[in-house]
């Protein structure tokens, strides 16, 4: 079989927070792994690929927290290898598959079917986030040990938030013995209502139902102060209010396992992007 072509990428800045390196470089790579950052002329081999990333950032494969892959249930809309294949597009290659397909994946032979047509699409890593209750309804919780044996990483009814609270710390506490995560959207339910954007002036302005900061505050309260108790590990996302980045921030600095993840579009902006909104 013939050695693949070498891989020279020029002129990107190159981005690694793993490793400090935020700088512009040129990487070398060679049977698709990283063999040299900046390598000199001389130690090129004498034939490779160019790529010219001017303007472009180079990173490690990126890694998506949730997707909501259709599979199986709603294969019109999409399938393990369709999403896969958009993801990898994406520069994405490991992807965590949320549970919220139809069945929800609550059982060990869901992890395996999700396990099985993932690694028969030969597409991106995929890993199973499988059901933190049965059906993701929030009353009893799943069988934890039997999902993970069958290859399951973490649970979740997201994006349906955990709004029993004994249930989760039942299963903060639970997973501790597996070293696994427990990842929840932390809203609570009876403050949003049929809320669709921030809750404040623009909404008022607009005449749209307002989603109050105070329903994600409250549930991260809540999520990181059961985390402390019990010990377990704890993901909460998307995060997009100051009251909630601030309290993970100082119970991460108390030595709580927590950590969080924002959408992309909260990066960049408000409730003041829809001042101009009109739907007529």
């Amino acid at each position: 079989m013939a050695e693949p072509t070498p891989i020279l990428i020029e002129n990107g800045r190159l981005v690694d927070p793993a490793q400090g390196i935020d700088q512009m470089s040129r990487l070398l790579l060679r049977r698709g792994r990283v063999e040299a950052i900046d390598p000199l002329d001389d130690e090129l081999p004498g034939y490779f690929h160019r790529i010219d990333a001017q303007g472009c950032i180079v990173v490690p494969g990126l890694v998506d927290l949730g997707a909501e892959f259709r599979e199986p249930g709603h294969e019109e809309d999409e399938t393990i290898r369709s999403g896969g294949s958009a993801a990898v597009a994406g520069g994405y290659t490991t992807v965590l598959c949320l549970a919220n397909s139809d069945p929800p994946i609550d059982t060990p032979a869901g992890v395996e079917l999700v396990r099985r047509i993932a690694a028969e699409a030969a597409g991106p890593r995929v890993r199973v986030i499988a059901c933190l209750s049965e059906g993701r309804r929030g009353e009893q919780m799943a069988e934890l040990g039997l999902l993970v044996k069958a290859g399951a990483v973490a649970f979740s009814d997201s994006p349906r938030p955990t709004g029993n609270s004994a249930l989760l710390k039942s299963a903060l506490d639970y997973c501790r013995m597996f070293d696994i995560p427990i990842f929840d959207r932390p809203v609570d339910p009876d403050l949003v209502d049929r809320g669709v954007m921030h809750e404040g002036c623009v909404s008022l302005v607009l005449g749209l139902s307002g989603l109050p900061t105070e329903a994600e505050d409250l549930a991260v309260a809540r999520d990181v102060r059961l985390a402390e108790a019990t010990g377990g590990r704890l993901h909460v996302g998307p995060v997009s209010t100051m009251g909630s980045v601030d309290l993970i921030r100082r119970v991460k600095l108390r030595g709580i396992d927590v950590t969080a993840s924002v959408c992309p579009h909260n990066l960049w902006h408000s409730d003041a992007s829809l001042e101009s909104f009109d739907s007529r």
